[in-house]
C-alpha cells in the first residue's frame, strides 16, 4: 500500500551516541529538543503523527496550514518544537502533547506557537526517495518547502563536527547529530549512519511509583527494560511539574513492586502501573549504572514503556 495513503511508518532512529568529530563524510545538525514527528502534506490537507503514530494536529493547531507551504504532496521527518527565551524548550511542547482541553491549547498555541521543522523528505510528489543518498534528499527537501514562522528546514554544516558542537554547548543547547552523507532512510530502525553527540545527557524511563519525603519533596521511582523484566534506576526528585504529578498519582496503583532485585529506601514507595514513560535528563552515569543530579525532565506519550530499555 501506498505509505503516504497508509499513514502507518515510524521514523528512522539514532542508533548511536559518540565524542564530537569531524569528517567530510558527515553533515552536522543541531539536536532539537522537540518532539519528533511525521508530517504528511498535501493539498487537502496536513496530517502530523508522532513516533506511535497518534495524530498530533489536535495538540499544535497553529501548524494546520503549514501543508501550503509546500509544493507537492510529501512525507517529512523533522520535530515539533517550541521557541522559549530564544532556544527549543521541551517541557513547552511536551506540556502542550499531553494538554486535552481545547480552550487551554488555542492559549498555549497563541502565547508560543509551535513550529515544525523539517530534517528528512520521505515522500515526494507520488513516490518514495527513503532509498535516495541523504545529500539527495536535502536538495529535494529544500525544493519543496516554502518557509515561514510555523514550518523551517534545519540547516546543516559540513566537515567541522567539532566546532559546530562547541557552540552548541556555548549556546547550551541539546547537541548536535551527525549524518551520513550517502546514508539511506530505514523506517523504524536504529542506524549507525545518524550520530548522537549530546552536550546534556537524557533518557527514557518508565515512572514505577513515588515516594512522598519531607518538605513536600515527591521523588519518582524510575526502571527501565531488560529483556521483559524491569530494571530499578533510581529517582528523580527535581524537575517534578504539578501538572506531571497529577498524571502519575491518578495512575492505578498496584500492590507489589515491579522489580526483581529492589534496593532499600524504598519502603515508602506507592507503587503504580508501569504504563507512564519519562524523560529524565542528568549529568552522567556512575559506574553502577546510577545517574548523578537527575532532574525529571517530563512526561512523554510518543514512547511506549518497551521503548526505555537499560543501554
Amino acid at each position: 500500500m501506498d505509505i503516504f495513503e497508509s499513514r502507518n511508518i515510524k521514523p528512522m532512529l539514532i542508533g548511536e551516541m559518540q565524542e564530537a568529530f569531524d569528517s567530510p563524510d558527515y553533515i552536522y545538525e543541531l539536536k532539537l529538543d522537540g518532539l519528533r514527528c511525521l508530517a504528511y502534506l498535501d493539498k487537502d490537507g496536513t496530517d502530523l503523527r508522532n513516533k506511535r503514530t497518534i495524530k498530533m494536529k489536535v495538540k499544535v493547531p497553529e501548524l494546520s496550514e503549514i501543508h501550503k507551504q509546500v509544493k507537492c504532496r510529501c512525507i517529512l521527518d523533522g520535530e515539533l518544537i517550541v521557541i522559549k527565551d530564544g532556544k527549543p524548550d521541551f517541557f513547552e511542547i511536551q506540556r502542550r502533547s499531553l494538554m486535552t482541553n481545547t480552550f487551554k491549547i488555542q492559549l498555549a498555541s497563541s502565547k508560543l506557537p509551535a513550529t515544525f521543522t523539517a530534517f528528512d523528505i520521505l515522500y515526494y510528489d507520488d513516490h518514495e526517495v527513503k532509498n535516495l543518498p541523504l545529500m539527495q534528499r536535502k536538495k529535494l527537501l529544500e525544493k519543496t518547502i516554502e518557509e515561514n514562522e510555523r514550518i523551517a528546514i534545519s540547516r546543516y554544516i559540513e566537515k567541522s563536527g567539532i566546532e559546530f558542537y562547541k557552540l552548541a554547548k556555548q549556546n547550551q543547547l541539546e547537541g548536535i547529530v551527525a549524518k551520513k552523507k550517502d546514508s539511506k532512510y530505514y523506517f523504524d530502525k536504529r542506524t549507525k549512519d545518524w550520530i548522537k553527540i549530546k552536550n546534556l545527557q537524557d533518557d527514557d524511563f518508565v515512572v514505577c511509583g513515588y515516594i512522598f519525603k519531607d518538605n513536600n519533596v515527591i521523588s519518582i521511582v524510575l526502571g527501565q527494560y531488560s529483556s521483559n523484566q524491569l530494571v530499578y534506576k533510581g529517582h528523580t526528585t527535581l524537575g517534578l511539574s504539578t501538572a506531571d504529578f497529577k498524571l502519575i498519582k491518578s495512575t492505578p496503583e498496584i500492590s507489589a513492586q515491579p522489580f526483581n532485585d529492589l534496593p532499600s529506601g524504598n519502603d515508602n514507595a506507592v507503587w503504580i502501573e508501569p504504563i507512564l514513560v519519562c524523560t529524565v535528563k542528568y549529568m552522567m552515569k556512575s559506574a553502577n549504572g546510577s545517574l548523578r543530579q537527575p532532574v525529571f525532565k517530563g512526561l512523554r506519550d510518543d514512547k511506549t514503556p518497551k521503548d526505555c530499555t537499560v543501554k
